[in-house]
């Protein structure tokens, strides 16, 4: 019977820390070989191993039977064997010969027992890694157990988990003690800190708290496709049923809403929205933006995943939401860009797009294909087939769009009507140019006929000013001529009356008359 407290020893590592006893006598054996050959140092290649009978570790050095020794610490000549007295040893058989291990001294009993505690601590984190590495994802109940510099600690029962700061949701608060749910979000083998770390804000919690409060979804009548949230706020799922008579969200919200009610409770009042999901990523952004009502969505570009959704006027603040937290879920929940616009913007938009287009002679479906309300697929559809004008388009019987696009024939019809109004309103703006045109050259032709009509008045001026230069010079002459007349006149007036008084002429009667004659 054994009287070695090491087996004792070993069963109870063994129950304590979860560890296969092999791994524990395994530790045991490398911590003896390393202590002997700190303690010895003499370069032999020695062993240990476990008596389970004995309960004992015993020490041995291994050497190799040779013709010729040339290491004498790992090397023992056939010779040297035979006077032992060992028989049948052949060269290249390895023996064992024993070494005491009463001359190990206390360093390396310490060295020892360092390395025991280590394998097995290592042995241990082997066996949480293993066991949690696969339910990454788990929802798991705890405790919490204290708190480490904004971590919390929660027991998990055999192993302690850490709640990191940026995993807790700012809308919840913990008591040492209290029960928590959360899931294994990470585990790693790292020799320090706990291995297993836990979340409170992962779209996972959302997930399996409604596997479990709903049924449906935990037998896969019901499959949830996507969660998104924003911790303490707001959160959006996508689900889908594989059952035509069964209803997905009506399932998850449950019976005037206990199973979301419950949920809520669990994430302290974070609001949920319950989306139906479908294939078509112009559908599911329209449902991913409830509670707003979309009136068009658009798809951009598949490639980059980029669309654009039209809603009311009154809607576009509900569609953006608080901070634009209502889109940025969508957007995160669908997996495409969302730029949100009213349908004010969008009738600018297309009016803007029209105007430049005509402006700018032909008009092609991919520059106007907002305002045919066409989407990208349509678009490249007609392109395909030959059709890339709105004339071309316009000319399309109902039959022969349906045949072209494979569309329904309102989807068809209406696409034909708008290319009428459009080109309608085409013809109706080149009227109105060319009326212009003209109303703008019959303007100029009055503007010459006046600019020569003030011409001609300027010459006329000029003739009427000259021949009242005219007049007046012959007025002139005229009053002169009358003035001489006058003078003739007075001086004959005066002879008369001179000859009538004195009947003979005096020497200045006769000067005067010479006067006149000389003046005449």
């Amino acid at each position: 019977m054994s009287t070695s407290p090491i087996p004792q020893t070993i069963d109870m590592l063994a129950r304590e820390k979860g560890i296969d006893p092999q791994v524990i006598i395994a530790a045991i054996e490398d911590a003896v070989v390393t202590a002997a050959r700190k303690q010895f140092k003499t370069g032999e290649d020695l062993r240990a191993r476990y008596n389970t009978e004995t309960g004992d570790v015993e020490l041995f050095a291994l050497m190799t039977v040779v013709e010729e020794v040339e290491n004498p610490y790992t090397e023992i000549s056939l010779a040297e064997v035979e006077e032992i007295g060992v028989e049948g040893a052949e060269v290249g058989d390895q023996l064992e010969f024993p070494k005491p291990r009463e001359e190990l001294g206390r360093i390396a009993a310490q060295t020892a027992k360092q390395i025991i505690f280590q394998k097995v601590r290592e042995a241990e984190r082997n066996n949480v890694y293993e066991e949690y590495i696969n339910r990454v994802g788990e929802l798991v109940h705890g405790f919490v157990k204290r708190f480490e510099g904004g971590r919390i600690i929660v027991d998990l029962g055999k192993v302690e988990a850490s709640l990191p700061k940026n995993e807790q949701s700012r809308a919840e608060t913990f008591n040492q003690g209290e029960r928590i749910r959360i899931v294994i979000s990470g585990v790693s083998k790292e020799a320090k800190g706990p291995q297993v770390e836990v979340s409170r804000t992962s779209p996972e919690l959302l997930k399996r708290l409604f596997e479990m409060e709903v049924p449906e979804i935990y037998d896969g009548t019901v499959v949830m496709k996507a969660a998104v949230r924003e911790p303490g706020d707001r959160a959006k799922i996508a689900v889908v049923s594989t059952e035509r008579d069964v209803d997905p969200v009506g399932a998850c919200v449950g019976m005037k809403g206990s199973r979301v009610q419950a949920i809520i409770r669990e994430l302290r009042g974070e609001r949920i929205d319950i989306i139906e999901w479908n294939e078509d990523p112009a559908i599911f952004a329209a449902n991913a933006l409830s509670p707003a009502k979309v009136s068009k969505v658009e798809i951009n570009s598949f490639e980059e995943k980029r669309l654009t959704v039209t809603v009311p006027d009154d809607q576009l603040s509900l569609a953006i939401g608080k901070k634009g937290q209502n889109v940025r879920l969508a957007a995160k929940l669908v997996g495409w860009h969302i730029d949100i616009r009213s349908a004010e913007e969008a009738a600018r938009a297309a009016a803007a797009q029209l105007e430049a287009v005509m402006a700018g002679g032909e008009a092609t479906l991919t520059d106007i294909r907002e305002s045919l309300a066409l989407d990208q697929i349509t678009a490249e559809r007609l392109k395909d087939r030959g059709v890339k004008t709105i004339e071309q388009l316009s000319s399309l019987t109902l039959d022969e769009l349906v045949d072209t696009i494979d569309v329904s024939f309102d989807q068809a019809n209406e696409i034909i009507e708008r290319a009428h109004r459009l080109l309608a309103q085409k013809h109706a703006r080149e009227v109105q140019a060319h009326k212009a045109e003209e109303a703008a050259a019959e303007a100029e032709g009055v503007e010459e006929a006046m600019v020569e009509t003030e011409a001609g008045g300027a010459e006329a001026t000029e003739l009427i000013a000259e021949e009242e230069r005219e007049s007046a010079e012959e007025a002139e002459l005229i009053a002169a001529e009358e003035e001489v007349e006058s003078i003739e006149e007075e001086a004959e007036s005066i002879a008369t009356e001179e000859t009538e008084g004195g009947g003979e002429e005096t020497p200045e009667a006769e000067e005067g008359t010479d006067a006149a004659d000389k003046d005449e």
